[in-house]
């Protein structure tokens, strides 16, 4: 039996099942719904799921069907999500992905995929709504002589799909540095209904947990050995309109300071993933509030240079995804970073009522808006599905306050991203408080429905659409009911013309 060359594997008995990748993927069913870990780029299996795609390729080509159910935190990176859709491998994904190979999949109709609130995963997993779990495929660190794990840069749902699978294979990547051991905080506490407690979390970056996620050894049937980095997640510096936008953004938040609706030091933040969520953070650096605390979902580059700079106290994440420069830098100084940065499974990191308690400010991006506050953070032109809702929609419904953002056009200026109506809705205007463009910053806590629409129009549209959106707006209000004022005939025919010709503009 093969014995471990790794002092990341100290359990005896895990290290006799030490095997390669190939053998550890024949260990896989077909049809098996699958719990990977990896939670936007961060912390998914490298070899495991490469092999399984290599023997799926192989059964396709003897003319054997061979489709799995993958099931995830959030999105992966091509070793995972690309590898695997590219040989037709996926019949089911949930709940969040990003790959461009699996994103054509899903919108030519060969994949099933289940856009779900990130918070709604392990619940809905542990309640059995999703199916049973044949096998998990998760990435840790070490492997400690009790059998207890230490978890990688994602803790993700590797909490849930350790507890249900009937299977389990772990990869052990010995490229993170092992010093992130003690970094995590994973709780054991939740349970089903009837039976469920309040979770005893009051402050942002409180411990309830413990450093190590649990696994039943006999439960392990592969341990693969793997030395690779997480998917190299690089981040534009921020342009103009990025700028404009975390301008607007930060200069409401001295305002509600002012105003005594905010704290000085504020209150926990959230912030989305991609570029615009990083340059708000990035302008938070040269802004007038001191010891921030983050409560967030993956911590980025932006949030880890306040933390570095002294800005920002503390922070809780699920997953860290940083650019090669951050990642170097948090190598380096490691030590510094842990006593700092909590990451924890995300049906804590993205539990409604955490964010209510603790009072999160939430910012994430979107598609479009409409006139009236909905959003679209998903689908392009109502059916094409870009990557998911991700937990925008826990944070947004629930946070203190909620911001979504968007630059206010799109290709090259042929498309508003404030539209008359928008073509698939995420989040109803009902849990819609700011909107922001570097046009401006529409507050619509406490208006009405034809208050709300001119103040996006004044504020969030381009000047190249604002004439246009105003037309609309004045024409439905001549006539029907006035609560909500539609020309339905109207109320897509951006999103018609756009597809015909391109463009938005008549």
């Amino acid at each position: 039996m093969p014995t471990s060359s790794s002092p990341r594997i100290q359990h005896p008995g895990l290290a006799q099942k030490i095997m390669s990748a190939a053998e550890a993927a024949a260990l896989i069913p077909a049809g098996a719904n699958i719990g990977m870990s990896g939670f936007t780029g961060a912390g998914y299996p490298k070899q495991v799921p490469q092999a399984l795609a290599a023997r799926i390729e192989a059964e396709h080509a003897a003319g054997r069907p061979f489709q799995v159910n993958v099931w995830t935190g959030a999105s992966t990176a091509p070793e995972l999500d690309g590898a695997l859709a590219k040989v037709n491998g996926i019949h089911q994904r949930l709940p969040f992905q990003s790959d461009p190979i699996c994103r054509d999949k899903i919108n030519a109709g060969e994949v099933h995929y289940l856009d779900i609130h990130l918070s709604h995963v392990a619940q809905h997993a542990w309640f059995g709504f999703l199916g049973p779990m044949q096998v998990a495929v998760v990435e840790v660190l070490g492997i400690l002589p009790d059998g207890r794990l230490i978890p990688s840069a994602a803790v993700g749902n590797n909490k849930t799909w350790l507890e249900i699978a009937d299977k389990v294979i772990l990869e052990v990547n010995s490229l993170p540095p092992i010093e992130m051991e003690g970094m995590h905080d994973i709780y054991y506490g939740t349970a089903i209904p009837p039976r469920r407690q309040p979770i005893h979390l009051t402050q942002a970056t409180e411990r309830i947990g413990e450093p190590y996620l649990r696994v039943d050894p006999s439960k392990v049937i592969a341990v693969v050995q793997t030395h690779q980095r997480d998917r190299d997640t690089a981040f534009a510096k921020p342009d103009a309109v990025s700028n404009q936008i975390a301008a607007h953004i930060i200069d409401f938040l001295a305002h509600e300071v002012k105003v005594g609706r905010l704290p000085k030091n504020m209150l926990p933040l959230q912030s989305g993933v991609g570029n615009v969520a990083n340059a708000v953070l990035t302008g938070l650096l040269d802004g007038p509030f001191d010891e921030l605390l983050g409560f967030t979902e993956v911590l980025q580059d932006g949030m880890l240079e306040l933390i570095k700079r002294g800005k920002m106290t503390a922070a809780s994440a699920t997953a860290i995804s940083l650019s090669s420069e951050a990642l170097k830098d948090f190598n380096e100084h490691i030590a510094f970073y842990r006593d700092r940065i909590v990451l924890r499974p995300q049906e804590i990191s993205n539990h409604p009522e955490l964010v209510r308690r603790l009072g999160v400010i939430a910012m994430n991006a979107m598609i479009e808006a409409d006139i009236y506050g909905n959003i679209n953070s998903t689908h392009v032109m109502g059916s094409a599905m870009m990557n998911g809702i991700g937990g925008s929609g826990d944070y947004a419904r629930n946070g203190y306050l909620s911001f979504f953002v968007t630059p206010s056009v799109a290709k090259g200026g042929k498309v508003s991203c404030i539209v008359p109506m928008v073509s698939h809705v995420d989040h109803t205007e009902h849990d819609t408080q700011i909107i922001v463009t570097e046009q401006g910053l529409a507050d619509l806590r406490g208006l009405s429905p034809r208050q709300r629409a001119q103040v996006i129009i004044d504020k969030c549209a381009h000047p190249d659409f604002r004439p246009l959106l105003q037309d609309y707006f004045d024409r439905a209000r001549s006539k029907g009911a006035q609560h909500t004022p539609h020309i339905l005939g109207e109320a897509l025919s951006w999103h018609e013309r756009c597809l015909a010709t391109g463009s938005m503009l008549p």
